[in-house]
């Protein structure tokens, strides 16, 4: 074996076969069920909900029938704020057969970040839960939008929301003051509202925005993904293909649905294959979903690494029959090799796969193959993707010999439209040629099997959810006790990383860690909280005045392991 070093370029361009799908996410449902009409399509067992996939694409047609009803219009925008529920499978279909943009809003959002996502893709409709644990949806909504309880449904005009007219409430309680029920609404079976849907069909196409998720940025405020049919469609099937998921396949899907690897990953890879969604539950819960794939003996099984540990770990692991696994995706962060490891030996999942990508790119870029050596779904994440170009470059944009790090960029079906209305940004990350500029460091070698090194993005990755400090650093110097924040990531065993505040009160203050905690808690995220909040007098600098904060992440990270002991 030669010695050389490999002086190709990292240049890969993925398998032009099969060829590419056109179909809307709406075709695509129906000629799934016309093909195999009978085959479970969508189970959730805590809602008591099982059809077959003829059930499934006429629920969606009179939903999509309700909602035009209403008087929505092709291209408008509808938000879903909602955890995994039956209905958030139908409202993914029943938005894209009526021509809607469906706007995913995290549930964990709170009143700033859900009127920010609401006004800046303009939804004039909003479909959502009541309630999930401890946090209240409705209460929040009224926050902003206190004229609800004065409007007739389907006529909101809210000072803070003014495009918002419709908001749609799950669950089988009566609607409450200027809501409608969702369930009525999805029950259309008038005869004029199903004529218009069948009869939009033909003018919608495969190129037209579909779908907005909302992916935080380094300049701040979350950005607004436009995803197209054939992004999401294509994506999910070539996921589908490396799994090799067929008709006869269960897929477990814990993860959320307003990510991509619970919408796509999870929900596409499954439709465009014929196999059949399973929704454990609301939220993740590792009983819950052990006890989902024992019981509905599921094929296939979603998650972040934390979510896997969780069930490796559970008490009551060894009382559920797993033998029915068989495959999945571990994505989101890095893969320990020895829970890998446990997943395949003790979870029975030998074809498991890990998968890379960002919600730019739809998502998936790279992922490993079920034929793969156990080490190299570990230490990579495998080869790219058919129909996807990925090159990495130097500073200068200058292609890199293979083995050598620079920072992947990504071109092909794959790539978004763009920022919702947002054109500066979108020129930032996507430039002249198509290259979606993605931040991550990384390598590929011989093989062509890509190595993530590292990230250009001043970004941490919490139990699988991306968190860029610039976000959490403006929204902390709203409060009048702060002068200066530096936000970032420390080592975390559970989570990977944990959110670190650095804090210089303003002269006189008395604000303490318990109080910024509090701030944040009611208005951001909850995983974008800091668990560590440090008070300074100082930040370490650059001669140039720019914060070091890999100094503070290195301080920090050692006073957390002199405290573990």
């Amino acid at each position: 074996m030669s010695s050389m070093p490999d002086t190709r370029p990292s240049h890969v361009i993925g398998s032009q076969h099969p060829p590419l799908l056109d179909e809307t996410v709406g075709g695509l449902l129906a000629r799934v069920a016309r093909q195999w009409p009978g085959r479970p399509a969508l189970v959730a067992p805590a809602q008591g909900v099982r059809i077959d996939y003829s059930t499934l694409d006429a629920a969606v047609t009179r939903l999509a029938a309700g909602l035009l009803e209403l008087g929505l219009e092709a291209g408008d925008r509808i938000g879903i704020w909602s955890l995994n529920r039956a209905e958030w499978v139908l409202m993914q279909f029943a938005s894209a057969r009526a021509g809607l943009i469906l706007v995913n809003i995290n549930p964990a959002y709170r009143s700033h970040e859900l009127e920010y996502a609401l006004n800046l893709s303009g939804c004039r409709a909003l479909v959502m839960a009541r309630q999930f644990k401890t946090s209240d949806y409705v209460a929040t909504l009224a926050q902003l939008a206190p004229e609800l309880a004065h409007a007739a449904p389907g006529a909101l005009h809210a000072a803070a929301l003014p495009a918002l007219r419709h908001v749609l409430l799950l669950g089988d309680e009566p609607a409450l003051p200027g809501m409608w029920r969702f369930n009525d609404v999805a029950l259309c079976r008038d005869e004029a509202a199903l004529a218009h849907v069948r009869a939009l069909q033909p003018t919608l196409h495969a190129d037209e925005a579909i779908n907005i998720q909302f992916t935080s940025g380094t300049t701040g405020s979350p950005k607004g993904a436009t995803l197209s049919h054939r992004n999401i469609v294509n994506n999910g099937y070539f996921i589908g293909e490396q799994m090799r998921l067929g008709p006869q396949d269960r897929l477990c899907i814990p993860v959320p649905f307003y990510h991509c690897f619970g919408m796509v990953l999870g929900n596409l890879a499954c439709v465009t294959h014929a196999a059949c969604m399973v929704v454990p539950g609301e939220g993740f819960d590792a009983l819950a979903t052990l006890r989902t794939v024992a019981q509905e003996r599921c094929t296939a099984l979603h998650g972040v690494p934390t979510m896997f540990i969780a069930m490796l770990e559970h008490p009551r692991f060894d009382e559920f029959d797993l033998s029915t696994l068989r495959t999945g995706i571990m994505a989101g962060s890095p893969c320990p090799v020895e829970v890998m490891r446990q997943v395949v030996s003790r979870m029975h999942m030998d074809e498991v796969t890990i998968a890379y990508g960002m919600t730019e790119t739809s998502p998936v870029s790279f992922q490993t193959h079920p034929d793969d050596p156990l080490e190299r779904r570990v230490d990579s994440v495998g080869r790219v993707h058919p129909h996807v170009e990925v090159r990495i470059v130097d500073e200068e944009g200058r292609v890199v010999a293979r083995g050598e790090t620079g920072e992947l960029q990504t071109r092909g079906y794959s790539v978004m439209r763009g920022y919702w209305h947002d054109p500066a940004r979108t020129a930032e990350a996507l430039d002249a040629e198509g290259w979606m500029h993605t931040g991550d460091l990384a390598t590929l070698d011989e093989e062509g099997y890509c190595r993530i090194v590292g990230r250009l993005k001043d970004m941490l990755i919490r139990g699988g959810e991306n968190i860029y400090p610039r976000e959490i650093e403006e929204f902390l110097y709203g409060h009048p006790d702060i002068a200066e924040v530096q936000v970032f990531g420390v080592p975390d065993e559970k989570f990977g990383e944990e959110v670190c505040a650095w804090i210089r009160r303003r002269e006189g203050a008395q604000l303490e860690a318990e109080a910024v905690r509090a701030y944040c808690r009611d208005r951001i995220a909850y995983y974008k909280v800091p668990r560590y909040v440090e008070f300074v007098d100082t930040f370490p600098m650059t001669i140039t005045g720019k914060a070091q904060k890999y100094l503070m992440r290195e301080e920090m990270a050692e006073r957390l392991s002199r405290a573990r002991g």
